[in-house]
């Protein structure tokens, strides 16, 4: 789904919700959960439905008895909750008018429960304090098409912006229940999460450990056959969403309600072989008088504890995330910037963390990529394992990714997929594993010629069909009596148009005829860059015809022109030009991107990748990434601060997409114009109860 399709579906099913809250008179915190309730409801029946198809293809058959009954067990080794007959969405939306639709929702929740002993008291049952009539639409809302077919990632995307959402209404505080699926991807794909305990102190949703679990399953495994989750969470609010979250995607967790700067509930100092944390930002008020907090041996350092002076906490989470880890243990989390060059105490407790040798990647990460926090952050990576190796140890990977971002709204960004796996490739790549930097470009590659052949086959199609139009026109006119209906009258521009698609079409030609006998892929996608230059001119040809052929239509009244009818121009001639057309250049108002502009974008990410590493071994790459030593970073009064050490790129950038820059503009200037309308009706109320 593209951004424009996903922010309408996300615009409208918070106005659905937000029914809740408008029409009960509830607070956030108390409507919260019910919304995500249902969410969580559809997503389950979603991956139940799609499960059941799977395992019902695979069941055996017998000869008498045909197929055995679906079993629990079936679904749970899909990664997948067993849903009973009157938990399931169907079941809810097809009730009758006269059923207590809000009784039914909660026994739904009830026998959800008596399923799954880890969510006793975890699901929201309150649903009885609504009308039935909100009820009845907030599941029809939920029951649109588009969700009945959504993927998890999807879903994944929703319930982030609902959260979000109740974070920025006031649900929550400082939205830290919940970390950006784009960053949470890239703290999984450097650390590798594939084996043993995977530990998360601050778990929010739960996020980090539903990552995880897809990160194991792209490699043909089962995450609950590899992994075992640990979690602990302030909230209540936010431990019953973090085992919600855990349960409807089919894995297990045990999560712990505690405040982990006075609990370690699951013991797990020097046990963990993976820790993954969001904690919250520069938290002040920790008593650090209590002696759980002075003897805590989760901060202990060099052989004592070491307690900042100072009242934030940030340095106590990042000497948490050292300590949980065994020997061979990686973590990777996401801090404020400003932790990166701290001073005083902090200074010192981090340049203790560097002299260990365990500090491995710094990331630095752009503005906008929380909901909820405009600010840039930091990602880091710890490798204990690189304590022991001498070669290693002495290095630290500074990586500046600021300037690496895809624009999703206007106040939000996150990484493409592409991007994500690019800034894998530079860490494999100073792991000296180039393995996955040369499987990334191939695929690249690979995806861009079999594009390039789409294209050139489309892009006969279109010609066809535009010579198609062309003809039909022309014989229409020669057989009109009237010397108005003459070609070179309804079109006046006729022979430009010909000649001109003439041009067009001999050098679309070549180049087809070229990437059908050629099997080199980068000359594929190079030759298909060149035909991205025709496509502005052979828009424009187009939209030069169909605007003349629409004035024509009404001027000369050809509607009601026998023949014109019969001829069926409309539905049999234009109307197939316009969807190839779209094929090739893409549809803006859905945000589509058509073949040529997918050719090029995977061309460019292979090029971006390969002008970089061309050797395609790490090697410093000014403004984006630097190799230091501990003597560097010491002479920067230890600063982990990415931006210090990569210097800034001066070179022309030749990856610049000016035109996908202009889109991003364009969103921007959307959101200016929605906050604008915001702030003249809030200014028009308020006026209204001055007077």
């Amino acid at each position: 789904m593209q951004g424009k399709q996903l922010r309408k579906l996300e615009a409208e099913l918070w106005r659905a919700a937000d029914q809740l809250r408008a029409n009960s008179k509830l607070t956030a915190t108390e409507y919260s959960m019910p919304v995500l309730g249902l969410i969580f409801l559809r997503h389950a029946y979603n991956r139940f439905q799609k499960v059941k198809i799977e395992v019902e293809k695979n069941l055996p058959s017998h000869p008498q008895r045909g197929k055995r009954p679906l079993t629990k067990k079936d679904f749970e080794e899909q990664n997948s909750m067993f849903l009973p007959e009157k938990s399931q969405f169907d079941y809810l939306v097809s009730l009758p008018e006269s059923a207590d639709i809000g009784e039914a929702i909660d026994n739904a929740m009830k026998l959800i429960e008596d399923e799954y002993d880890n969510l006793k008291g975890v699901l929201p049952k309150n649903f009885s304090i609504f009308s039935k009539d909100l009820l009845r639409e907030l599941l029809r809302i939920f029951n649109k098409e588009v969700l009945q077919k959504a993927e998890g990632d999807l879903f994944g995307k929703i319930y982030e912006y609902f959260l979000g959402k109740f974070a920025m209404t006031g649900a929550q505080e400082g939205g830290e229940f919940f970390t950006p699926m784009s960053l949470v991807q890239t703290i999984v794909n450097v650390i590798e999460p594939d084996h043993g305990i995977v530990f998360d102190p601050a778990c929010g949703s739960a996020g980090m450990f539903v990552q995880t679990g897809y990160f194991i399953e792209s490699e043909g495994l089962k995450p609950a056959e590899k992994v075992t989750f640990y979690g602990q969470e302030k909230a209540d609010l936010n431990t019953k969403l973090a085992k919600m979250n855990l349960t409807v995607h089919g894995l297990e967790g045990n999560i712990q309600e505690g405040n982990t700067f006075y609990e370690d509930k699951h013991n797990l100092v020097g046990g963990a072989d993976f820790v993954m944390a969001n904690p919250p930002f520069n938290v002040d008020g920790v008593d650090k008088a209590k002696d759980v907090v002075k003897k805590d041996p989760r901060l202990m350092i060099d052989g004592k504890v070491n307690l900042p002076k100072n009242d934030n906490a940030n340095y106590l989470w990042i000497q948490y995330f050292y300590n949980y880890l065994k020997p061979t243990g990686r973590a990777g989390f996401v801090m404020a910037s400003s932790a990166s060059d701290a001073g005083h105490s902090e200074k010192d407790i981090r340049e203790k963390l560097v002299k260990t040798g365990a500090v491995d990647v710094m990331m630095a990460i752009g503005n906008n990529f929380f909901y909820t926090r405009s600010l840039p952050c930091t990602l880091w990576f710890f490798d204990r394992a690189k304590e022991l190796d001498i070669e290693r140890k002495d290095k630290v990977l500074m990586l500046d990714a600021r300037k690496i971002y895809r624009k999703v709204t206007s106040k939000v960004n996150d990484f493409s997929p592409e991007q994500l796996q690019n800034l894998i490739c530079i860490v494999n790549l100073y792991r000296r594993n180039t393995k996955k930097f040369e499987s990334t470009v191939k695929s690249y590659l690979q995806t861009s010629a079999d594009l390039a052949k789409e294209t050139a086959e489309a892009t006969i199609e279109l010609q066809k069909q535009f010579q198609k139009v062309l003809k039909t026109l022309s014989t229409f006119c020669l057989k009109q009596d009237s010397q108005d209906l003459k070609i070179d009258k309804i079109i006046p521009n006729w022979d430009e148009i010909e000649l001109e698609a003439q041009a067009i079409f001999v050098q679309q030609t070549q180049l087809i005829e070229t990437i059908k006998k050629n099997q080199d892929n980068q000359l594929i996608t190079e030759i298909t860059v060149q035909t991205k230059a025709l496509r502005k001119p052979q828009d424009k040809l187009i939209k030069q015809l169909l605007d003349a052929i629409a004035t024509a239509t009404k001027e000369y009244q050809l509607s009601k022109n026998k023949d014109w009818k019969e001829l069926g121009v409309q539905t049999q001639f234009i109307a197939p030009l316009k969807a190839l057309q779209q094929q090739l250049s893409g549809n803006p108002e859905e945000e589509e991107p058509g073949l040529l502009h997918e050719t090029e974008y995977f061309y460019k990410q292979a090029h971006w990748l390969t002008s970089r590493f061309p050797e395609g071994i790490y090697t410093d790459v000014e403004g984006l990434c630097k190799v230091v030593s501990q003597t560097e970073i010491e002479a920067k009064d230890w600063s982990l601060s990415p931006g210090r050490y990569v210097g800034v790129n001066t070179a022309t950038d030749d990856d610049f997409d000016y035109e996908e820059r202009l889109a991003e503009i364009h969103i921007e200037l959307e959101g200016l114009n929605e906050e604008a309308k915001n702030l003249a009706t809030t200014i028009q109320e308020n006026y209204k109860s001055i007077l």
